[in-house]
């Protein structure tokens, strides 16, 4: 995982773009079927949630990174005391009649069920030191999918037809959703792509030194 973590970085440094795709999401309360209003457990007004993603799609069509920041939804259950913007799962949605107001089917999950970036597992995930909310990262490796693959939804995401969500305790049919778009990318979004790889690369590097065992004498 390190070697293809530390191979697509070099290949992004060196603007060697190929065949590669970037595509992005603006995740928002209104884009959601129904659209979503925001509110306490007790019934009082909570501020509108709001995120940003960016993905990228290898020349080879082998797998699919994601860098994504949300705001004002509790990513720890501890960010706020109130419970109905805890977080409880977010995924990638995907089918063949999907639209910006039409919903689909879960293909992959990385945070809560399902869990499908597991093979291996490249998630991470930031809190804000401050504030509400946190950065997630992941890999859809082609092994991965709920009851599907990468392969077999790229012509879905592709095509826009692909919106990623986050579920809160309130709205657990989801509280923001952003359409995935092939997008051209400005310059920051390539340096948010980066940081993301460098987090996924960071998080095998981690792991490998976890797993190995110490040497016997």
């Amino acid at each position: 995982m390190l070697k293809i973590a530390s191979a697509l970085l070099l290949s992004v440094l060196a603007g060697s773009a190929g065949a590669q795709t970037f595509l992005t999401a603006t995740l928002n309360n209104a884009s959601e079927n129904p659209p979503t209003v925001p509110m306490t457990a007790g019934g009082q007004p909570r501020p509108a949630s709001f995120g940003t993603a960016n993905f990228f799609i290898d020349s080879a069509a082998s797998f699919m990174t994601f860098t994504a920041t949300i705001f004002n939804i509790d990513v720890t259950g501890s960010q706020t005391a109130d419970l109905n913007d805890n977080l409880v799962a977010a995924h990638i949605h995907a089918g063949p009649l999907v639209t910006p107001t039409v919903n689909g089917p879960v293909v992959w999950g990385f945070f809560g069920t399902p869990f499908n970036d597991n093979a291996p597992n490249d998630f991470s995930f930031t809190p804000f030191a401050t504030g509400v909310g946190g950065t997630f990262s992941g890999k859809w490796d082609l092994g991965e999918g709920n009851a599907t693959n990468l392969t077999a939804q790229l012509p879905n995401i592709l095509a826009g037809r692909s919106y990623i969500n986050f579920h809160t305790t309130q709205f657990g049919s989801g509280e923001i959703r952003g359409n995935i778009v092939v997008a051209v990318p400005e310059p920051e979004t390539y340096a948010l792509m980066l940081g993301g790889l460098a987090i996924v690369a960071g998080v095998a590097r981690r792991r490998g030194r976890g797993e190995r065992a110490p040497s016997s004498t």
